[in-house]
Parts: structure tokens; sequence; C-alpha cells
């Protein structure tokens, strides 16, 4: 067999996901043509696959040490190494490559791709330009120049490239979940959003694949969590509770979509808890469906939706007989393949069931459940002479018009009131500009905000909230992970219920922690309900002093009895999916 047929029948395996098989091959080629960059190259592009990642950065340097002139193999490199999250190191090999090669497009995505990552906005809408330049219908370019759009808040814009985008291109399906995650930032109906969710499931289709599971009712369940967020992460405060409770009867296991380079806190303390770890980041969407279907998993739990960090199209072919959505995602995924989505009756009310693909679930209380961090600093209030400040440390992409006009409200109804925000896209100088002309425009004095990009610890980030004295939500997509840091430093949120699941998040958390009063019917409400608490010195003090127990009473942090009712609900589920097999 020539060196060519060695190498298609281990691309051949490889794609069918026979990973040991492949590398088997691919290394013993190797080691006799250890100078042949075509061999390191795939041999580097498989390992990646199978989650080898720095292996795969071994052999792709040595190719590109032996061929520095061609930007193909230094393309490959950057693509392993931003799976280990080593993103100036991918920088610089794709910036190197279009150096070489300025015509070469696909440095310029990885230069998109990586320079988002590097809070480099601007650069990345640059590269994505000039990658259109060269090729100017190209759908695979498109997710990421809107993620570097929406980074530099400009979302309205990231949304017309998107629907340009889906015209020509209506079944691509990467494109439509990016879009997607888009259009929650905006003002549309949820019907308007629920027929573009359904959009996303008749281009995925009903492909499935039987699974080789018993469907008895009441035997051990296998659990999978299925994530991109099992780390220092939003997400992470909320997944934790499935975790640490799981109840007998049920065998944990956990596929991480995400390569930690480093140790991560949040992730040692998932790994400790779980059953059965798996590291998948690098993983194909078969080669994930099939490692799925070997752990043999009864109920697979997606926390990421059209999340960057989702991996929807994995379930293609349903590789768990039960499949639950939950957490991550603000919105029904769309995916035929997805069978239910927790939720609960602030949420998503009687009748929202026509917003959503999946059977709803309600996990009444509260569809959350929230883990806060061990070194909160203690709550305290402002300076006694400090101007009354409203505050906000939302991502920027939730700022949107609608938000802007809120705010503005609650300023005019408070003279002489400040506004403080923090987002790590304010350290983008170009964004932090576009911000501020966004802001002025909606009636906003930019010399009443003071704006925060970063911090190097969550104790820090907490911290700032000692200079807030009422946290303005956003609409409509409402904070979450923020919300809840602010409860717990003691700090009321005013939020405004909405039409939709995003815009409600916070109607759930506030009644959740017993202060239903901080919801706004209408705008006008809103700007009442925060001039009023604003002003009310004595029952800020109260509740700066009380709000932390408050939450630790309530059923927002009860993470044993969160994961009883979800359990107990997945158990339901589950006889429920036995008796339609029968």
């Amino acid at each position: 067999m020539s060196g060519n047929d060695i190498v298609r029948r281990a691309i051949s395996d490889a794609q069918a996901g026979r990973m040991n098989a492949a590398l088997t091959t691919l290394r013993a080629l190797a080691r006799s043509r250890p100078n042949d960059i075509e061999v390191l190259g795939i041999l580097g592009l498989v390992l990646t696959q199978a989650g080898e990642v720095e292996q795969a950065i071994y052999h792709l340097t040595r190719a590109v040490e032996l061929e520095p002139n061609l930007p193909g193999p230094r393309n490959n490199l950057a693509n392993a190494l931003l799976q280990t999250k080593r993103h100036k190191e991918a920088e610089a090999q794709w910036r190197k490559a279009v150096e070489l090669a300025p015509d070469y497009a696909r440095g310029w995505l990885g230069l998109v791709i990586t320079r988002v990552n590097l809070d480099n906005a601007q650069g990345a809408i640059d590269a994505a330009r000039k990658a259109l330049e060269l090729k100017p219908d190209w759908p695979e370019l498109v997710p990421n120049y809107i993620q570097a759009l929406t980074a530099a808040d400009r979302t309205e814009e990231s949304i017309r490239i998107a629907e340009e985008a889906l015209g020509r291109h209506p079944l691509n399906i990467p494109l439509r979940s990016s879009a997607l995650m888009a259009f929650n930032y905006i003002e549309r109906t949820a019907e308007q959003l629920a027929a573009e969710h359904r959009k996303f499931g008749e281009t995925i289709g009903r492909e499935f694949v039987a699974t080789n599971v018993s469907f008895e009712p009441d035997r051990p369940l296998r659990i999978g969590v299925l994530s991109g967020d099992l780390r220092s992460h939003s997400v992470g405060f909320f997944a934790e509770s499935i975790f640490r409770h799981t109840p007998s009867g049920f065998h944990l296991t956990a596929f991480s979509s995400t390569h930690l380079r480093t140790a991560d806190r949040m992730a040692v303390t998932f790994k400790s808890l779980s059953d059965d770890w798996n590291e998948v980041a690098a993983l194909s969407d078969d080669a994930l469906d099939t490692l799925i279907r070997d752990k043999r998993i009864d109920v697979l739990i997606e926390l990421g939706g059209h999340t960057s960090g989702g991996r929807l199209t994995a379930l293609n072919r349903k590789p768990a007989p039960l499949i639950i959505t939950a957490i991550g995602y603000p919105n029904t995924t769309g995916h035929p393949a997805v069978d239910l989505r927790i939720v609960d009756s602030h949420t998503d009310p009687s009748g929202y069931e026509s917003h959503c693909t999946e059977r709803l679930l309600r996990l009444d209380p509260c569809f959350l459940s929230y883990t806060p961090p061990n070194d909160a600093p203690t709550p305290a209030l402002p300076a006694a002479d400090a101007p009354i400040t409203f505050g906000s440390f939302n991502v920027i992409s939730k700022v949107s018009p609608a938000t802007l006009s809120l705010w503005k409200s609650a300023l005019d109804a408070c003279p002489g009131s400040r506004l403080l925000l923090k987002s790590r896209a304010f350290g983008d100088p170009s964004a932090h500009k576009h911000f501020v002309e966004r802001a002025r425009a909606a009636g906003i004095d930019p010399s009443r905000i003071e704006i925060i990009a970063f911090t190097a610890k969550i104790s820090d980030h907490l911290k700032l909230y000692e200079r807030v004295h009422v946290a303005l939500d956003t609409t409509p997509y409402n904070g979450t992970t923020t919300t809840c840091e602010a409860l717990w430093m003691g700090v009321p949120v005013i939020t405004l219920a909405g039409d939709r699941h995003a815009a409600r998040v916070g109607v759930s958390l506030l009644n959740a922690v017993g202060l239903p009063e901080f919801i706004a019917k209408n705008r006008e409400e809103f700007a009442t309900l925060a001039s009023r608490i604003a002003c009310d010195r004595g029952r800020l003090s109260e509740l700066r002093m009380n709000l932390r127990d408050m939450m630790r009473a309530s059923p927002l942090t009860d993470s044993e009895g969160w994961a009883g009712r979800l359990y107990g609900a997945i158990r339901d589920a589950w006889r429920t999916r036995c008796a339609q097999q029968d």
C-alpha cells in the first residue's frame, strides 16, 4: 500500500470515529517519514480532533519549522493553539500567515476569531472585512464577523449582516445558529423569535439513530451533562447544583467541551463531583455523538444552546433517548432532538408553550439554583456623601436601545444621579467610543456615566457593588449572574417584566428572593421604582445588611432542594419516555 493510500485510510478511520486506528497509522507513518509536512499536518489535525491537543501542537510546530514560508501549516498550528486558548500565540501564527500570503483568506478568518478573544474587536472587524474582500460571499466567516460586531457594541449591524447572509444561505446551520444568538439581544416579539428558531429545526431535519439503552422506568439512570462552561463561567454558578446533589439511582457523566490549558478552580470542582469526566472540546460532532452513545447515556442535559460553547449539532442524530436543555441559553433551541426545556412559571407562564419547540418543564419556584462565590466581600453601602449611583455590570451587548431608554428614565427621575457600568468589552477603545455615542444619542449625558472594563478577580468585581445604590436590569435580555451577584452584595435590582423568557429572568429571580416589589410593568414604573428605592436610605441600608441572608433562606440558593426537584422531574420524564417506547 502506498503512502497516499495509507493516509487516505487513516483519514477514513478518523471520519468514522475510529480515532485509535487512525492515530496508530499516522504515528507509524510519521516515524518513517519524519520530514513529510503533509503527514505531520494530518497527524496534527487528527490529534486535535481526538482531543490530544498538546501532541498536535508538537507535530504542527514541526511542520511549520520544516516549511516556515507556507501559510497552511501555520493555520493548522494556530487552530490547535486556539483549542488551548493560547490566543496570542495563535494570532502570531495567523498574522505571519497573511504576511506570507496576503490573499490567504483562512488566515484572516483566524485573526477574526482570535482577536475577539483578545478583546480587540476593531482588529477582528478589520480582519473580517479584509477576508470578505477576498471572498465576498463566505458564510463560514459570518458567524465570527457577527461575534466581532457584537463585541464592538454594534449589535444592530451584526443583525443586518446575519440576515443578509441568511438570505443567501438559508440552509447554513452554523450561520443560522449564530444569528439566533444575536436575535436575543434585540426588540423582536416572542412569536418572531420562535419562528426563527423553528427555521433552525427545519434546517437540521430529523434523522435520528436509535440508541442501545433499555427502557425500564425505574432502573438506575445514566445522566450526561454537555457544556462548554463547566469552569469559571457564569453558567458554572448555576450548574453546580446538578453535580453536587446527584441522588442515588443516577450516574453522572460530564462532557466538557472547553479545553482548559491551566487548572480552573470551578472545573476542578465539577470534575471531582462527576462519576465520569470527558474532555470533548476537540471532538467532531460525529465523534461526540459516538462517545455519548458509547457511554450509554439515558438522559442528556445540554447547557449551551446557541451560545458560542454550545454543541447542538452534535445532537442531530439524537445520541440519547431523552435530551433536556437548561440554564445557558435564554430561548428555545428549535432543535428537533431536544425534548424538554427547564423553565419556571415566572419565565414562561401558561401559554408560552407556543414559543418553544421543546416541552416546557417548569421547575417552580425558580428554574435556577445559584451557588454564590466563596470569596465575596461583605456587603457595604456607598459613602454617605456619594451621589446616587445606579449600576449595571451586564455584557455590553445586552445594553439595547430599549435598555438605554429605561436607564435614562431612571436618571431623569433622580437628578444628580450617576451610572456605573462594567463590561469586559469596554476594554476595546472602539467599543467604548461607540457605546458613549449611543448613550449620548439616547439622551444620556456621558458625563454622568463611569465605565470600567475589567477587574482581575471576582472578589474585586463584587467589591465594586460598594459604589452602587441600585442595580438596573437590561431588556429584552435580562441579566442572570449579574442580578444574582448584585443581590448577594445587598444591592436591589430593578427589572422590567417582558414578553419572553430572556426578558422575564429578572421576574423569576426577584420573586425567588422575596422582592417582587422591584418588578416594573412599564417604563414609567421602572423609573418610579428606581428613584423611590435610591432615595430611601433606610431601606437601602436594611437591604444591604439583610439581603444576603434573605438569599440564603430563599429557593434561589437552595441547591439541594433544586436538585431534588430536577432529578425528580427527570425521573418522571424518563418514565413518560419509557411509556412512549411501549
